[in-house]
């Protein structure tokens, strides 16, 4: 008989967003599409307009836009995770990527949903006049891309041994592709207009200190590890308003979170909830997952907007999670 493990509950953020995201599951399963409706709600008229061109043929917005991609992948990542505690999952750790991590710290009970939809709305204003910019998915580690840093260029994010983001102002993004290409480094545009986790938001991020002032912010009541600081949220960070309101110009230490957060709770089942299955798969390469001890199952499948393909993968996965069987 196998032992039982833990769930690590892992929520992606900007660069995994796709058209028909989650779609299918918004019309097989009644559950998921009224914590979706629920989510959006709390935008009002522009939820519902959110949510009408989401499920639209031919979406006035491109998903890429940050004004759907944000506030979309915040609403699926939450209303997968709150199905899962509403059913009885109670993580032992969480891991949020980027926009991920305020969707992880509504269901750790930090901040209520409508101040996090608040604060999103805030942070989305504050960028909105933030010049172009663009990221590039390398297929690196962070020292071999160091030549290609500094002047206008961040490592934004690092989302496993050999997988890191860049991020910055377009010319310079596009001067950094060609650098590495000519070291024979493999580089593709990550799927982002803005260039999030980078120096250039900083001074935009940080002017949304005082809507995060107005918001009751709780020590968590599930384990949350931050992948701002790659440990587990203190009760300082919890009080420090810079510290969310920085949060789309800090780089995402997705990796050395996701590692710290699997060495100290033993093996797992690593449980990705929200579109696709970027960080179950980047989970694949930690050694607890190489070796069995763990595993990662993801609630969507990597396409997007078929529903019996959707309905599957969720309860396949969700059989996973009850049994807590090898995968």
């Amino acid at each position: 008989m196998s032992e039982r493990r833990g769930v690590v509950l892992v929520l992606p953020g900007q660069g995994t967003q796709r058209a028909g995201m989650g779609t299918g599951l918004y019309a097989a399963l009644p559950a998921f599409a009224e914590r979706v409706d629920h989510v959006l709600g709390h935008w009002g008229a522009a939820g519902a307009e959110i949510r009408a061109d989401w499920l639209a043929d031919s979406p006035a917005l491109g998903i890429d836009d940050i004004r759907r991609a944000q506030p979309l992948l915040f609403a699926i990542d939450w209303a997968l995770g709150d199905y899962l505690l509403a059913h009885g999952t109670a993580p032992v750790a969480l891991v949020g990527h980027s926009v991920g991590e305020l969707a992880a710290s509504v269901l750790a009970g930090v901040l209520d949903l409508a101040d996090a939809t608040a604060l999103m709305t805030d942070r989305l204003v504050r960028l909105a006049d933030a010049p172009p910019g663009a990221m590039l998915a390398v297929a690196a580690r962070p020292e071999e891309v160091a030549f290609c840093t500094g002047a206008g260029v961040d490592i934004g994010a690092i989302n496993a041994p050999r997988q890191v983001v860049l991020a910055g102002s377009l010319p310079d993004i596009e001067r950094a592709a060609a650098r590495l290409a000519a070291a024979g480094i493999s580089a593709r545009p990550a799927r982002s207009p803005v260039a999030f986790h980078s120096a250039q938001l900083e001074a935009h991020a940080l002017r949304s200190v005082p809507a995060v002032r107005a918001i009751a912010f709780r020590e968590p009541a599930l384990p949350l590890w931050s992948a701002y600081t790659g440990a587990p949220l203190t009760a300082e960070q919890v009080r420090t308003p810079e510290f969310w309101a920085r949060q789309p110009a800090a780089p995402v230490l997705f990796w050395p979170t996701l590692t710290a957060a699997l060495d100290h709770v033993g093996p797992a089942l690593v449980v990705e909830a929200g579109p696709g299955r970027s960080l179950s798969t980047a989970a694949r390469r930690h050694p607890a997952l190489v070796s069995g001890a763990s595993a990662a199952v993801a609630l969507l499948p990597h396409a997007a907007g078929d529903p019996d393909q959707d309905l599957r993968a969720f309860k396949e996965a969700l059989a996973l999670i009850r049994a807590g069987s090898r995968v």
